[in-house]
């Protein structure tokens, strides 16, 4: 552990130029006492690190000094790729390792290239989980099937009860949840009960899987899995254009392809997958009065009931005792 935060430090200082001991401090996550025993010990070992009396203080390396530990090895190029998603690389267990990699990479670089990174970092961030999230862990069985991947070994889970033996392709991070791709499925991770990774065997990797094809496909398959349902609708041309706010992505173009021409009043009818009576319900609200739904009999009544209600609760104060509700102002 000291000898990768020794060499965090002495990197920083290469791609830096000069750091104080608090500055060290805060990014080693570390008390300052650790950073100046740290640079002790680097001294001792012959690394020329000097404390710099001079305005600002603080520690550098001396003037020409290039370490030879800027290589990257296997694990940290892979984790450099996934560098922008940090929380990810946390919850996967490689934190550590992608931190390391960017250090080396930001000392690699020329010295007029070295704020390149905290550049794009200031311009640029990917907040991947939805919103609203909760501050959940990251599921138990996560970490082991992240090191299954990388390494192609096979793993025996349970999943919902059932044991299974699987090949694991990839890992997608959809929404705050996390999946596992095998060459033929998905699976949610936080479903896994308990994983154990055969790390001394290894399966044969399709090379020409694409993880972020196969996911693209498998999601459009299962949303249109979903949309059971037709509701024919008539819309405004205000409805039109609310059409694709209302309407799932997925049901969206086969809901255009639908329609007809517009009517003499502008209406123009049309079909529209949904994913069952009651979500059409709540979506066809959404129109407002831009909106007559024409079939099934079921939900147009379910609508004009509501269009009742809303009529009582907005329409003028009735005179009867217990309808309506009195305007504002009036006791």
């Amino acid at each position: 552990m000291r000898a990768a935060r020794l060499m965090s430090l002495v990197l920083l200082l290469q791609s830096r130029g000069g750091m104080t001991a608090a500055e060290l401090a805060r990014e080693l996550e570390v008390s300052e006492r650790t950073v100046h025993r740290d640079v002790l010990a680097l001294s001792e070992a012959g690394i020329p690190v000097y404390a710099d009396r001079g305005r600002g203080g603080g520690y550098r390396l001396l003037d020409g000094y290039r370490t030879r530990l800027t290589g990257l090895d296997r694990a940290e190029a892979e984790a450099l790729f996934l560098s922008g998603v940090p929380e990810a690389l946390r919850e996967m267990g490689l934190g550590e390792v992608a931190a390391t990699a960017r250090l080396k990479a930001s000392a690699a670089l020329s010295p007029g290239l070295r704020d390149a990174p905290a550049t794009a970092a200031q311009r640029f961030h990917l907040d991947a989980p939805g919103w609203f999230a909760s501050e959940r862990p990251p599921p138990a069985p996560l970490a082991p099937l992240a090191r299954a991947v990388w390494g192609d070994h096979p793993v025996t889970g349970l999943y919902r009860g059932a044991e299974r033996t699987l090949e694991p392709y990839g890992l997608v991070l959809k929404a705050g949840v996390w999946y596992l791709a095998t060459r033929s499925a998905i699976y949610r991770v936080d479903r896994f009960s308990a994983v154990a990774v055969h790390a001394d065997r290894r399966f044969d990797r399709d090379r020409d899987f694409d993880l972020a094809a196969f996911w693209a496909a498998r999601a459009a398959e299962f949303t249109r899995s979903l949309l059971t349902a037709r509701v024919t609708v008539r819309l405004s041309p205000d409805g039109m254009r609310l059409l694709r706010h209302v309407a799932d992505p997925a049901a969206l173009d086969e809901a255009l392809a639908s329609a007809g021409e517009p009517d003499e009043q502008g209406w123009t009818t049309l079909v529209l997958p949904v994913e069952s009576p009651e979500v059409a319900y709540g979506q066809c609200l959404r129109f407002g009065p831009e909106a007559e739904v024409l079939d099934p009999p079921a939900l147009r009544a379910l609508l004009a009931d509501a269009a009742a209600r809303l009529s009582r609760l907005y329409g003028p104060p009735s005179a009867e005792p217990g309808r309506g509700r009195p305007s504002p102002g009036h006791p």
